[in-house]
Order: C-alpha cells, then structure tokens, then sequence
C-alpha cells in the first residue's frame, strides 16, 4: 500500500508540473510571435517543447502494414473498436491517440489526426499510429520525422512470419539513427509454439547484431490474445500476462516510476522554454533600447506642437490687443465728443437748442446733421470702428499660413525620421506621412456677419441713443428754464407787501437757473460712462466672438498636425505598448520558470516525516 502511495504522489507531482509547463509554454507561444528580431527557430524548439509537454510520455508504434499495430492499441485501451482494422489499409493518415472525458476525432491539416479517448492508459502515455512503413518513410516522412524526434520510444510491430526482412531491416536502421530506445515488438505469438517463440526471438536479436549492429529488446505478443483477455470489461490477467501485452504496460510504469527519468522529461521542455524566454527577454530589451532613441520623436513632436500651438495664441492674442486698442479709441473720442457736447460751456447753447427744439425750428438750424454726429465727427470718434474689419481680417491668413508652414515642416521631419528607423520598425509603419490636401476656413468666415453686427452698433445705436438723449436734456432744460421765468415774470409782476420776500423770489428763481444749467454737465458725466461700459461690452462680446472662432480654427489645425505625423507617432505608441507588455509576460514567465524547476527539484523526493 504505501509503494501505490509514493507511486500515486510520484504520479500527481508529474502531472502537476506537466500541466505547468503546458500553460506556461502555451502562454509564451502567445508572446513570442510578436517579438521582433527573435528568429523563426525560436518558435519551432517552443512548439517542440509545446509537444513534450502536452504528451505525458510518448510512444510511437510503426511496422509494415497489417502488422498488428491498430489491433495491439485497440488490446492495450480495452476496446476493439478503437482503430478500425481491416485486410486492406484503412487509414493513410497518422493518428496521435490521448486521454480525453470523451472520444472524439480531431483533423489535423498536417496530415496527423488526434484521437481523444477516456482511456486509463492514455493518462500515461500517448501512442501514435502510423500506417505502413513504406507510408511513413515515403508520404509522410517530415510529420514522421518529428514524432520520431519527440518519441521517449519506438515500438517496430512485426509479424513473426516476416521478421526481419530485408526491407524491414532498412527501416529499423533509419529508425536507429534517430537516436531513439528501439523495441522490437513481433505480433501473432499465438501461432507460435514455445521452441517457435524462443527461435524467433533469437533469430531477430542475431540478425539485428550481425546486420545492424546492436541487440535491441524483443518482446513477442499476441494482440489476438490480448484482445481475448477482456470480456465484458473484466480483465484475465493470466490470458494478459500470455500475451505478452502486459510488458509494454509494466515498461510504462516502470519508466513512469524512475524519478531521474520523469525528472529529464520535464527538464527538457522547461529548459527549452528557459533558453528561447532568455533570448525573447534579450531581443525586447534590446528592441526597447531601440525604441526608447525613438521615444525622443514622439517627445520633440509633442514639444514641437506645444510651440507651434503657443505660437498660434500668440497670433489671436496680439489681434485681440490691436482690437482692444481700437474699442479703447472709439471710448476715448466718444467720451470727449459726449463730454464737449455736455460740458457746462455749452449750457446756454443746449438751452438754445432746446428752445429750437421746443419751437420745431432745430431741423432747419442742424441742416440734417444731429448735435451728437457732429460732436462724434469732429472727434473722429468712429474712425476706429471703421479699422476694426481690417484688423480682425487679418487673423485668418495668419493661422493658416502658420498652419500649412508648421504642417510642412512636421511632414518633413517624420519623414526623413521614419527613414532612420530600423527596416524592422518602418515596416509597420501604417498610413501616409503627407500634408491634407484641403483647408478648411469656414470657423472664421462664419464670424464675419456677427462682427459686422457688432461694429454697427458701435458707430450707429450709440449716437442714436445719445441724440435722444441729448435732445431730451435738452428739452427739459428750456421747459425748466421758461418755467423758471414765467416764475420770475409773475413774480415781478406781483405786489409784494414784504419787498425783501420778492427779492429772496427772485434769487431763488435766478439760482435755480443756473443751478439747471449745470445738469447738463452731470447729464453727460453720466453718459460718458454708460458710453464707456457699452463700448467695453461691445468690445468683449467682439473678442469673445473672434477668439472662440481662432480656438476652433486653432484646434483645427492643431489636428491636421497631427494627422499628419499620425502614422509615426502612432507606430512608435502601439510598440512601446506592446514592448512593455511582452516584457511584462516574458518576466513573469521567467518567474514561473524559476518556480517550476524548485518542484521539479523537489519531485519524487521524501518530506521531513518521510
């Protein structure tokens, strides 16, 4: 009991591993094609190590056909119906036979089927079928060749009646050079007698010597008896054992049950994957020492870009400022004209005008002209408004000619660095480096009517509102100053018991007089700054109008730039992404690889309790 112990922990321990290594390798197939400058070679050992790692122990059974081989694998997986067997050759392909929870046939494009059957056996080992071998040697020797190369054994079938001819004797020899355990396996023991057995036995292990050099194993089996033996899923060990089929189980396990053995299984693939995941983590680091050169590109485009950005900001921002010098002058000259129009010098001719306006005569003295118009002329007050349109004009031109000179240069430099890059890098390099072939100018022409509007009501509503104004000031100064008269006129006019009364009247009416006459100067502080916010109102509303339109068309142009070297800056992001990914998953495999050799030193050994 305790042997079937070590025998079952020894087993568990085997499988675990194995299973580690399957996934681990699985997993490095998935990286490894993706890693420049690794060399095909790489993948090949991988997929050889793959092999050696999916099959727990391999053997691989060959021989002329109708030899038996199809019959002795259906004895030793205790269905007869597991290969078909015929008179004739059933099959041209090879079939790889492994456990699986149900059976299934898998089609392999390289002429190579996998069969999965639930077979106790099959979680030990995994037997390979072929047909016939002037088939193997002829139709199918590169798939033959690697099985033969991945093989732990080869089991040569043949019928005792034809044993060691000439021909078989030539495949045995090629099957020799392969460097593989060779076990010669002669079927149909059961037309043999004892001396038969013994004689043939003999006669082969000679013939091998004097012809090839070497004795090999020689077990003689009966695959007919080896079927007989199971009857309604109960095995006859005796019948078994008389086939001589029990040998090749009792060499299986005896092999599965050699620690050193088991243990160079395992070491074979992780050493493989050791070698090729050391060569991977090299040609990445090498490759991402390359591309970290290359890293300075997309940095000098990103600076480049932030520069040629500023620069465009620049542009709008010193517009702005010629715009902003302009709406100050149009506040300046409106503030002086409001100021001359309403300062107190001008009182009594405010009062004048009032006075026109009161008797309808004011059209035939200002001959068409307003009071306000004619102050505004004489300070130019609009001259400014009348610049504004060629000032802010002048934007567009500059953004685009800065926008197709930057694209230009940019164009220029991705190009002749894309040169530079290694043929294995430019390769992948995906679109073209190449300026757009249209400008969009649309962002700031649609501005220009919202801009016209805006400079209208500068130079018109303004001096409109302020005539009104003004003209009303007017008006209520003559009605106030006529009321004040008619006052004094009644006042004179009237008896006054007390003269000293009258005269205080008097003062009184004259003060309020003059004392109207200084309305209009607070009348026009008042207006010069109303005038003032509106005309910064209308100022903002200009360049906030103007620089939402250049921020669009900036960012317009900033994205054609980058369109534009796309292809570079793109290429060089997706490969230090997947740089760092592969070398991510090419350490953690280093890591599981360390972790599998400490249990793989460990395997088959005793613990502290025994």
């Amino acid at each position: 009991m305790a042997l079937v112990n070590v025998e079952t922990k020894l087993a568990t321990e085997y499988e675990n591993i194995r299973r580690r290594e399957h996934d681990l390798i699985t997993g490095m197939l998935d990286v490894l094609p993706k890693v420049d400058n690794l060399g095909e070679e790489r993948m090949g050992q991988m997929r050889d190590a793959l092999f050696h790692a999916d099959h727990p122990f391999l053997i691989v059974l060959v021989g002329p056909f109708n030899s038996g081989k199809s019959s002795m694998i259906n004895a030793l997986l205790g269905d007869p119906d597991v290969l078909p067997i015929g008179p004739v050759p059933t099959t041209d392909k090879i079939t790889i036979l492994r456990w699986g929870e149900q059976s299934q046939r898998l089609s392999g494009a390289d002429g190579a089927d996998t069969l999965l059957y639930p077979a106790p056996l099959l979680q030990k080992v995994s037997l390979v079928d072929t047909p016939g071998l002037e088939s193997i040697f002829q139709k199918h020797e590169q798939i033959t060749r690697q099985f033969l190369h991945r093989a732990d054994v080869v089991l040569v079938v043949m019928l005792a009646t034809q044993a060691m001819t000439a021909s078989n004797l030539g495949y045995i020899q090629q099957l020799k050079e392969y460097g593989k355990k060779v076990i010669l396996v002669i079927n149909q023991a059961d037309l043999l007698s004892a001396e038969e057995t013994e004689t043939v036995r003999d006669y082969v292990m000679d013939q091998s010597q004097q012809r090839l050099g070497f004795k090999p194993d020689v077990w003689i089996v009966s695959a007919k008896q080896g079927q007989a033996a199971r009857h309604n899923g109960e095995l006859d060990k005796m019948a078994w054992k008389s086939s001589g089929l029990s040998r090749i189980e009792e060499y299986l396990d005896d092999q599965l049950n050699d620690v050193a053995r088991l243990r160079q299984k395992l070491q074979t693939p992780l050493q493989i994957a050791k070698n090729v995941n050391q060569a991977a983590l090299t040609a990445v680091r090498t490759n991402q020492s390359a591309l970290d050169q290359y890293q300075g590109i997309t940095s000098n485009i990103e600076l480049q870009l932030a520069a040629q950005k500023r620069d465009q900001d620049k542009s709008v921002r010193d517009i702005n400022t010629e715009i902003t010098g302009l709406f100050d002058s149009i506040s300046e000259r409106g503030s002086a004209a409001i100021q001359d129009t309403f300062r107190f010098n001008n009182a009594f001719r405010s009062l004048a005008g009032g006075i026109l306006e009161l008797t309808g005569l004011a059209r035939i003295f200002r001959r068409g002209s307003s009071y306000t118009n004619v102050a505004f002329e004489q300070h130019k007050a609009f001259d400014p408004v009348r610049e504004l349109p060629a000032v802010a004009d002048k934007l567009p031109p500059r953004l685009e000619g800065k926008d197709i000179q930057d694209i230009d240069d940019l164009v220029k430099y991705a190009k002749k660095e894309i040169e530079a890059l290694p043929g294995a890098i430019s390769s992948k390099v995906i679109g073209n480096i190449q300026a757009p072939v249209k400008y969009d100018r649309v962002t700031l022409q649609e501005i220009r009517p919202t801009l016209e509007e805006i400079e209208d009501e500068a130079r018109k509503d303004e001096t409109g509102r302020l005539e009104q104004t003004l003209r009303n000031s007017m008006l209520y100064l003559a009605v106030f100053e006529i009321l004040l008269i008619i006052f004094g006129i009644v006042a004179l006019s009237t008896q006054w018991e007390d003269s000293q009364a009258k005269i205080l009247v008097l003062l009184l009416l004259i003060g309020l007089g003059v004392v109207a006459l200084l309305f209009m100067p607070l009348r026009g502080r008042i207006l010069q700054t109303g005038f003032t916010n509106r005309i910064l109102k209308l100022r903002g509303r200009y360049i906030e109008t103007l620089s939402k339109a250049a921020d669009k068309q900036i960012d317009y142009g900033m994205r054609l730039r980058q369109d534009a070297v796309q292809p570079l800056t793109r290429l060089i992001s997706a490969q230090t992404q997947i740089h760092t990914e592969q070398l991510a998953k090419l350490q953690a495999a280093d890591q599981e690889i360390v972790s599998i050799e400490a249990a793989l030193a460990k395997m088959g050994k005793k613990g502290i309790l025994g």
